[in-house]
C-alpha cells in the first residue's frame, strides 16, 4: 500500500478534555515574550509585501541553518525567477535554541505578513522548519486564520529516535525538544495535528537519515489527525529511485521541489499524480544553478554541522511554557 495519503479529517474541534491536560485548541495564545524590535528584524523579504496578487511565501530553516544559508541558492531564486514575493524567518542561534521562542518569530512573521498582503500565505519550512510552524498554528489560534498552505520537507512532526539517542546527558534545546519522545513533541501534536482551512503537504523521503523513521506506514514526518486537509507524499511515490536524504530534500532534490510546487499552485494539498514523472530525470531542483551547485552544497552542509552560533548545550529539556497547558 502506498504512503501516499490525503485525507478529509473530519471529528469535530477536540474539547479541554480531549487534550489531555494540554491547552483546548481554541484557548487563545499568550502575549509575544520576544522584543518587538527583535521579531521585526528576523522577518526579511525580496520586496515589499504589497495586498494584491499572490500572497508571499514565509520559508523556515531547519535546525542548525541559517536562511540565506539554506535557501538563498535553491526556493529564494526559484521563487525570484517566478516573480514571487517570498519572506524568510531567522530563528534565535542558526534554530537550536528552545523551539517555544522560535515559534513566537514564526507567530510575528505570519501576523506581519498576512496583515501586509491583506490575504492568507503560504509557509514552506525544511526539518524543524516545517514542524515549528505547527507550534504557532496550535497555541496561537488566530493564526489559523492566516495560513493557506503549510508545506514540510522532512519536518520533524513526531520527532526523530536519533535525538532520542543523541540526547542522553547533554543537548542543545531543540534537540532536546524534537526527540520522539518528548514533552514537546507530545505538546505539539496534542489535541489535533492539523486545523481546517489549512492544507497541509509533507514532502519526505524515506532515505531519512535524520528525521527517524521515515518508513513503514507511521513515518515521523507524517500528519493524520484534526480537520486540515493532509497530503503525506513520499518523494519515492513518485520516483521509486529518489535518492534524497534528509539535506538533499531541503536543498536542491527536484521531487522534494516539485511536491512542495504541486501544493503552492493548486487548491488544497498536493496531489502525486500531477507531478510530471520527468521530473525523476532532474538532477537539481529550479533555482540551484549546475555550475555553483558543488560550492553551494559544500557551504550548505559545512554550515549545517558548524557548531558555532549554536544554542549551548543544556543537560535537559527546556520545561513547556505556562500557555502550553489548560488555564485552571
Amino acid at each position: 500500500m502506498s504512503t501516499v495519503a490525503v485525507l478529509l479529517a473530519g471529528s469535530g474541534v477536540a474539547s479541554a478534555a480531549d487534550t489531555g491536560g494540554y491547552a483546548p485548541l481554541d484557548q487563545r495564545g499568550p502575549a509575544l515574550s520576544v522584543p518587538a524590535a527583535d521579531l521585526a528584524a528576523s522577518l526579511h523579504c525580496n520586496g515589499p509585501v504589497t495586498r494584491g496578487g499572490r500572497a508571499p511565501v514565509l520559508l523556515i530553516p531547519g535546525t542548525t541553518m541559517d536562511p540565506t544559508v539554506g535557501f538563498s541558492w535553491n526556493y529564494e531564486r526559484a521563487f525570484d525567477r517566478l516573480g514571487w514575493r517570498w519572506c524568510a524567518v531567522t530563528l534565535p542561534a542558526d534554530a537550536t535554541g528552545d523551539i517555544q521562542v522560535a515559534g513566537e518569530h514564526v507567530v510575528s512573521a505570519l501576523r506581519t505578513l498576512s496583515r501586509q498582503a491583506g490575504q492568507r500565505v503560504d509557509v514552506v519550512g525544511w526539518s524543524q522548519g516545517g514542524m515549528v510552524g505547527r507550534w504557532a498554528l496550535r497555541f496561537w489560534p488566530d493564526t489559523r486564520a492566516m495560513v493557506d498552505d503549510l508545506v514540510g520537507l522532512s519536518p520533524s512532526n513526531h520527532g526523530t529516535t536519533v535525538a532520542d539517542v543523541a540526547c542522553q546527558l547533554s543537548c542543545n534545546p531543540s534537540f532536546w525538544q524534537q526527540r520522539s519522545i518528548s514533552a514537546f513533541t507530545a505538546a505539539l501534536n496534542s489535541g489535533a495535528e492539523t486545523f481546517p482551512g489549512i492544507s497541509y503537504t509533507v514532502a519526505y523521503t524515506r532515505l531519512d537519515e535524520v528525521v527517524v523513521p521515515n518508513v513503514g506506514p507511521s513515518p515521523s514526518s507524517a500528519l493524520t489527525t484534526g480537520q486540515g486537509r493532509i497530503a503525506n507524499v513520499a518523494t519515492q511515490d513518485i520516483c521509486p529511485l529518489n535518492a534524497a536524504d534528509h539535506f538533499a530534500i531541503g536543498s536542491y532534490d527536484p521531487v522534494g521541489f516539485a511536491i512542495a510546487m504541486d501544493a503552492l499552485t493548486h487548491d488544497g494539498p498536493a496531489v502525486p499524480a500531477r507531478i510530471a514523472r520527468s521530473t525523476c530525470l532532474q538532477p537539481f531542483q529550479p533555482g540551484v544553478e549546475p555550475l555553483t551547485f558543488a560550492t553551494d552544497y559544500a557551504a550548505f552542509l559545512a554550515y549545517a554541522v558548524d557548531p558555532s552560533g549554536n544554542a549551548a548545550d543544556v543537560p535537559a529539556e527546556p520545561a513547556l511554557k505556562p500557555y502550553v497547558f489548560a488555564r485552571r
